[in-house]
């Protein structure tokens, strides 16, 4: 079987989705994989380098797809894009699939076998085919770099002959998978940190790693957390209630990041206008949360915004995609590890169980249709253009009268 392995081609991707570490697994597994030319040079893979892997290059993405029975990227498709692919591919990527919705219809429409990594479910069987979690542990490393690169201060305490640097405070808003690797990477360079989530079980995780757990509401917070693990919609009276006690807090902190995220939904505003208003001139936020709609209300997309007060806003689009080599190669791996247990020993195929809670879990569109209920009830198909409602025939107007005889009346007009 071929796989195809796309440049990606949405703006601020620098990622590519098989390194080619994997490119060389993939081909002992029985593959052919064949690499658009250029693909991997943003992450500082070259061609030559999977040529030596054993892959092939092809010179555009046409030429690469042609053939091929697997498509993997680390974006989905663009609507148009995703219109050229052949009927019955396979394609593994991140689709956006909750939120993408002409992508998903049109690629239902091109008869393309979508697999959304994104919604992998959260097993233990599947934590090393979770590209969510691979990325997002290394978008909360760079936080806070990204922080310490705008922030005028050293972050540890510093005791010096000329006198002594007091370490930096720092708020981890959101304790998911970037949270706490922000938190482990703020302690690492030694800031004060604190943080806070609706989740109460990440409480010991942030004390285990050296920070302190804001509470706000106990009681509202014991039922926060769905079954697969990520955080639910919470009231409106918790926001209110978390905006008090984070407002206090954020009057004293130097660095804020924010990662608080619920997939398929708007990013929750976590810090208003005047919280920004009442920090200290100097401080850094990161939002995280950006790209869907931020968690604070000052922060814009792909923008470092400085407010009057002197406090910047971090507002990066795709932080993964900064640290390309490492989200790639992460990425890669992902997909090798999702792949891998469908392949048959002897024909070296591709065979997957579609009855496998992975499977299952990931497969958003099958045989021209939308095939996960989750995707289908946030989506539209576009498979089919609505006809346009039938005009109904005008009310005939009564014909003046003529004023004389001189011209016959025609066909259907009044005598």
């Amino acid at each position: 079987m071929k796989i195809a392995v796309l440049k990606e081609r949405r703006l601020h991707e620098a990622r590519v989705a098989v390194s080619p570490e994997v490119a060389g697994k993939l081909i002992a597994l029985g593959f052919d994989v064949c690499v658009e030319k250029g693909a991997g040079e943003s992450a500082s893979f070259f061609d030559e380098v999977y040529k030596n892997a054993g892959a092939t290059i092809a010179a555009s993405a046409d030429a690469t797809q042609k053939g091929a029975e697997i498509v993997l990227k680390v974006q989905g498709p663009e609507a148009a894009e995703a219109a050229k692919m052949a009927k019955g591919t396979i394609l593994m990527a991140h689709l956006n699939s909750l939120t993408d919705g002409e992508s998903i219809a049109a690629l239902a429409k091109a008869g393309v076998t979508g697999i959304a990594m994104e919604l992998m479910p959260r097993i233990t069987r599947a934590q090393s085919m979770d590209i969510l979690s691979s990325q997002s542990n290394l978008a909360g490393y760079k936080s806070v770099l990204d922080a310490a690169g705008e922030f005028g201060r050293a972050f540890p305490m510093m005791m010096t002959a000329a006198g002594t640097i007091a370490p930096a405070k720092t708020f981890i808003m959101g304790v998911g998978v970037a949270g706490l690797q922000a938190i482990a990477t703020a302690k690492r360079l030694g800031a004060v940190v604190t943080a806070t989530d609706v989740r109460p079980a990440t409480k010991e995780q942030v004390e285990s790693l050296g920070g302190k757990f804001l509470v706000v509401d106990p009681e509202m917070e014991k039922d926060a957390q769905s079954a697969d693990g990520y955080a639910k919609q919470m009231p409106p009276e918790y926001f209110e209630k978390q905006k008090a006690v984070v407002a206090e807090h954020m009057k004293k902190q130097d660095i804020v990041i924010t990662t608080a995220l619920i997939p398929g939904r708007p990013a929750p505003t976590l810090i208003t206008k005047e919280m920004v208003m009442s920090m200290q001139a100097g401080s850094v936020i990161v939002d995280l949360a950006v790209e869907a709609g931020g968690n604070c209300e000052l922060s814009k997309l792909g923008e470092t915004v400085m407010t009057s007060n002197g406090v910047k806003i971090i507002g990066h689009a795709n932080v993964p995609a900064r640290l390309a080599v490492d989200a790639s190669a992460l990425f890669a791996r992902n997909l090798l590890n999702f792949i891998k247990p469908f392949v048959d020993a002897d024909s070296g195929k591709l065979e997957l169980n579609w009855e496998d809670e992975v499977v299952v879990g990931t497969l958003v569109t099958k045989g021209g249709k939308v095939v996960n209920d989750r995707v289908a009830s946030t989506t539209k198909e576009k498979s089919k253009a609505k006809k346009p409602a039938a005009k109904k025939p005008a009310a005939k107007k009564p014909a003046a009268k003529q004023p004389t005889a001189e011209k016959a009346p025609t066909q259907g007009e009044e005598k």
